[in-house]
């Protein structure tokens, strides 16, 4: 007697959808719970899977495995203190800055402070608005805010010995990744994809760092501001993070504006900031980095506000790998949720196609397998062209 097969689950898809809540809510609060240590340990992969090309090209110049492992480790560590070297600078010259302008301080709080009597404001409550205006609480509020910044790499003790194992695993992980059984070919390639991301990730946002930093500084220099270089090189390292990068990049150079030429001066910085950032970071870099990395732009802002919220500064630094390290496992890795790729993605219309077809193949078990296996399971089995067929097996009677 055949027993027909459960052909799915028996409970109300209301009661699935509030369990599967349920349990993304668990997830979400662990995360959020251990942030301290995951986000360190997220930093030091995303950092090892961007200089992993520089292994390959010294794999194939015939260098021994040691040596291409020493050096990757080197370049990872020289990228780490040059990230931290440069915030530390840029804080420090901030807070040494402020000070010196004192006295413009005082005297604008004092023009303000007449404009108000004048307004018909009584003395106690100008007294009483213009006690939170002090040179030295700015000061304070703004450091820590950059600081919080730099917290992203306080922990290098243990980012730096992560990464030290990290970089040795590297060596034999792509080799082990080839080997795996043929029927994990579709989480195989979705790490594969998730790694590429993230390296597109970063090189486009090298790129378009580098724009902005370029136009900001001859912006700066332009409007007489102190030390553009210094602010300019601000503004490359916080277009890593996505959306609100740049507001986080002004601050100084707004703030020694106003201390500099007035409210004028202020205006000046914030408008030509806002108008670089908004056609290139805003327009020109989500749609590049949709088309790249196969996000969308509303994704992309989401995932930021997210990953904040969980691992905090450091979320909203790698919020874009965090989300591709999510899709690679809940999406791409299972053929069934292939479906959703089109939805998450960037681009047009032949995109969208392109991914509707992707998605297709995945559900026919028709994926394309690692590099270096040969054609999916699926192609395997399939009949040869009509006409090459060969003949049976004979039988023995």
């Amino acid at each position: 007697m055949n027993v027909p097969a459960a052909t799915g689950s028996s409970l109300p898809r209301s009661v699935l959808l509030m369990l599967w809540l349920a349990g993304a809510t668990v997830v979400v609060a662990g995360l959020h719970a251990l942030s301290d240590l995951l986000a360190p340990i997220v930093l030091a992969l995303v950092l090892t899977i961007a200089v992993h090309p520089a292994r390959t090209w010294l794999e194939r110049r015939g260098w021994p495995r040691w040596l291409q492992t020493v050096t990757v480790i080197l370049l990872v560590y020289v990228t780490l203190v040059a990230f931290t070297v440069a915030l530390v600078v840029a804080v420090a010259r901030f807070a040494a800055l402020l000070p010196t302008y004192q006295e413009e301080f005082a005297s604008w709080l004092e023009e303000i402070r007449q404009w108000l009597l004048s307004i018909g404001v009584t003395q106690e409550q100008i007294e009483a608005m213009l006690s939170a205006f002090d040179l030295g609480r700015l000061a304070a509020v703004t450091t820590s805010l950059l600081s919080g910044t730099l917290g992203v790499v306080s922990d290098l003790v243990f980012i730096v010995t992560l990464l030290l194992f990290l970089a040795l695993d590297g060596s034999w992980l792509p080799e082990r990744l080839r080997a795996a059984p043929s029927d994990r070919h579709a989480m195989v390639e979705a790490l594969i994809g998730f790694a590429h991301g993230t390296r597109t990730y970063l090189l486009v946002s090298t790129v378009f760092g580098l724009i902005v930093a370029v136009i900001d500084t001859g912006l700066l220099w332009l409007l007489g501001i102190p030390v553009p270089l210094l602010w300019g090189l601000l503004a490359f390292l916080t277009n890593y993070i996505p959306n609100i990068g740049f507001v986080i990049g002004v601050i100084p150079p707004a703030v020694l504006g106003f201390l500099e030429g007035g409210p004028g001066l202020f205006l000046a910085v914030i408008a030509g900031y806002s108008v670089i950032n908004v056609i290139i970071q805003s327009v020109i870099q989500p749609k590049v980095m949709g088309d790249a990395v196969g996000l969308s732009s509303s994704l992309t802002f989401l995932s930021l506000v997210f990953w904040a919220w969980v691992f905090g500064a450091l979320g909203a630094l790698l919020a874009i790998p965090l989300s591709l390290l999510t899709k690679a496992l809940l999406v791409d890795g299972d053929p069934a949720a292939a479906w959703l790729q089109p939805y998450l993605s960037g681009g047009g219309a032949e995109k969208d196609e392109a991914l509707a077809g992707e998605s297709h193949r995945a559900r026919s078990g028709r994926g394309l397998w690692v590099r270096g296996r040969g054609r999916s399971p699926a192609r395997a089995e399939e009949p040869p062209p009509a006409g090459t067929q060969e003949p049976p097996p004979a039988t023995s009677s």
